[in-house]
């Protein structure tokens, strides 16, 4: 369990798993891609990795998220946005193939909650991950954290985006 304080709708969740801190070792995590094959943060030394993480595609906030940084990584060159949630490969490849999405590398955590468990973003209570973003620099640094305090709320994308605009 971690001390980030979160809620769902108002009501406090319980965050498992260790919350990074800015300047420490991004840990390695594997997930599935749309293809069902594991995918690791280390497939992707030498870039900018942004991680946008969110409870689930069929939700509205989750989808504008999805659809935000889709359209920034389309002007970030260098950078490789990993879009994660605990939602089926499938589900993720039919919003990202109904909404156009390229730009994102949807990835899904439903197996073994490797990424959620080592970045402090599951909610004990609904096995989903919770809202936030996380920037990792070429050097696997942690260059920004955020949890965002009410799931239901998007993410402060101005404050990640002048992060990942330090960084390229």
């Amino acid at each position: 369990m971690n001390n980030v304080k979160v809620t769902f709708k108002g009501n406090p969740v319980t965050l498992l798993g260790k919350a990074p801190k800015v300047g420490d070792t991004a840990p390695d995590f594997t997930v599935l891609s749309s293809s069902l094959e594991p995918v690791k943060l280390s497939d992707f030394d030498g870039k900018v990795k942004v991680i946008a993480i969110y409870p689930s595609i069929d939700t509205g906030i989750c989808a504008a998220q999805n659809r935000r940084f889709n359209q920034e990584a389309d002007k970030l060159n260098g950078v490789v946005v990993l879009s994660i949630s605990v939602d089926l490969p499938f589900a993720q490849s039919r919003f990202c193939a109904a909404e156009g999405l390229k730009n994102i590398v949807t990835l899904s955590d439903h197996k073994e909650l490797d990424f959620g468990s080592k970045y402090g973003f599951v909610i004990e209570e609904l096995r989903l991950l919770a809202r936030g973003t996380v920037v990792i620099g070429k050097d696997n640094k942690i260059k920004y954290v955020e949890y965002v305090p009410e799931i239901a709320q998007e993410p402060d994308y101005d404050a990640a985006l002048k992060v990942i605009h330090e960084l390229i």
